[in-house]
């Protein structure tokens, strides 16, 4: 590692980076440099992202600090064991990659991760070294986010929340049977220990700042969190309750949803095949739906197969539900509360909210609901409007064909 230069293991830890999908850079508070005092910014458009060829929105600049590790995950490709290429870097080198990289107008901010090396500590130690330099030496006031290390001193990881913006810890695994078998060096209620420690102290000095001015900030955009889908024998019934539960315990902005990938010289206790990315894009609806729409966790997973647990690729969550429970429509798009029409699927929260501010003046026919939804076929089954009652559609058994998406072939070189 010694003989790499900068570059070298930019590529490396770059590249090793991208299996963290948790980099979302919203909830933080506005900074500038706008007086002529110090570098960097939060607004605008807030910090740089690249979409990766699987979707994932990943920052510029996200890095780890090192890829060696002395824990030897099984699901993870920078294991002890693992044959791959080692890098590391100085706190130094990533303060200078940053300075440079924002000057250069790349980046708007730091994502910074690492593998453990020597101690949880030590490695804690030199990733709150980074976020120290950058905002006392250098007066960075663009945005960053840490990954902490829930093994380490409580103490460093409540300084690491007074210089990041946004700090997180990964629960790794959905369920507890799981990590005990593929990360037995870790432990749930040291995680979870860590995560109710960043909760107290975000809350804490939430208050404090509310009656003194001076109190310092903790992770403004709060904390978040990541599990690793397929690795193990989790449903998506076992995801959304586990994520419902971290959700509620430990006021968390995001869960973030990563499709394990096969990995070079893999342990045989791993699956041979990587999940369909179409599951982790469920699962993304399926936390949309908890967040956003009111549903609970076991009505989330009331739209997944009962004999299998698992969510339908070929429709959303949201569609799967409103088919399970056709009782609980048609919904009079004129008459019908706020939480009975977010339950119809094609409808979002903007559709919905232009519906119940309309509908004060007027009554609404289905020409109006068309244009408030992408697919007026999909909704129609499931509303009354003043010229509209699905008699046909309400009672077939083979509703599900009508509104799934059709299949279509796309085409390489289309105009």
């Amino acid at each position: 590692m010694a003989q790499l230069d900068l570059r070298q293991k930019l590529a490396i830890l770059a590249d090793a980076a991208k299996y963290d999908a948790s980099c979302s850079s919203s909830g933080t508070t506005r900074r500038n440099s706008a007086g002529g005092k110090g570098i960097g910014s939060t607004e605008g458009m807030g910090i740089c992202h690249a979409y990766a060829p699987d979707g994932r929105c990943i920052s510029l600049l996200k890095i780890l600090l090192t890829n060696s590790c002395v824990f030897d995950c099984h699901y993870c490709i920078n294991r002890k064991s693992s044959n791959v290429r080692r890098a590391r870097f100085t706190p130094d080198e990533v303060v200078t990659l940053t300075l440079d990289f924002y000057r250069r107008n790349y980046i708007e901010g730091l994502f910074l991760s690492s593998g453990i090396i020597r101690s949880p500590n030590y490695t804690m130690e030199q990733i709150v070294r980074v976020a120290q330099s950058l905002r006392e030496e250098h007066d960075f006031r663009g945005y960053i986010h840490l990954k902490t290390i829930p093994d380490a001193d409580p103490e460093l990881v409540h300084q690491a929340g007074l210089f990041a913006d946004r700090v997180s810890i990964n629960v790794e695994l959905p369920t507890v049977a799981g990590l005990t078998r593929l990360a037995p060096e870790k432990s749930v209620p040291r995680i979870e220990g860590a995560m109710r420690d960043v909760r107290t102290a975000i809350e804490d000095l939430g208050d404090a700042r509310k009656r003194y001015k001076a109190a310092p900030k903790f992770a403004p955009a709060g904390q978040s969190t990541q599990m690793i889908v397929g690795a193990d024998a989790a449903t998506d019934g076992d995801i959304i309750q586990r994520a419902s539960g971290l959700y509620g315990r430990f006021n968390l902005r995001r869960v973030y949803y990563s499709a394990f990938s096969p990995i070079p010289d893999a342990s045989a206790v791993l699956p041979l095949r990587r999940p369909p990315l179409m599951r982790e894009h469920r699962l993304y609806q399926s936390d949309w739906l908890m967040r956003f729409y009111d549903y609970r966790a076991s009505e989330v997973a009331d739209a997944a197969d009962p004999a299998t647990g698992m969510l339908p690729l070929d429709i959303d969550p949201k569609l799967a539900w409103a088919l399970r429970f056709r009782d609980r429509f048609p919904v009079d798009v004129n008459r019908a509360p706020r939480e009975a029409l977010l339950r119809v699927p094609g409808l979002g929260i903007k559709a919905v909210d232009a519906i119940l501010a309309t509908r004060r003046w007027r009554r609404l026919r289905l020409a109006d609901v068309a244009r408030l939804t992408a697919s007026i076929a999909k909704v129609r089954p499931f509303l009354v409007a003043e010229d509209w009652r699905p008699v046909a559609l309400a009672d077939r058994a083979d509703l599900r064909p009508l509104v799934a998406p059709k299949r279509e072939q796309l085409e390489l070189f289309a105009a």
